[in-house]
């Protein structure tokens, strides 16, 4: 996978792809995530990219997200709320 926003590849940790598969979120909804989500940046490198899926009914979907030489995702959570 790679990400056209990013212009990166997508490197997808075990502990990211338990959480995906422990939560119902298929890789068609993280590349999407990725590509439309909103941003939250931690730092330079470290991020929060996350986005409601309409067809979902547990609010947003968040990856944590490192950007290095791939774009790293980290984990994956549901029930993400936006915090001011």
């Amino acid at each position: 996978m790679r990400s056209a926003r990013f212009g990166l590849p997508i490197m997808i940790t075990r502990h990211a792809r338990s959480r995906m598969q422990e939560r119902g979120v298929t890789e068609a909804e993280l590349l999407e995530l990725l590509e439309y989500g909103e941003l939250r940046h931690k730092d330079e490198s470290r991020l929060w990219v996350h986005h409601a899926f309409a067809q979902r009914d547990d609010n947003r979907v968040c990856a944590a997200v490192v950007i290095e030489n791939v774009l790293v995702i980290k984990t994956v959570m549901i029930r993400w709320e936006v915090m001011p």
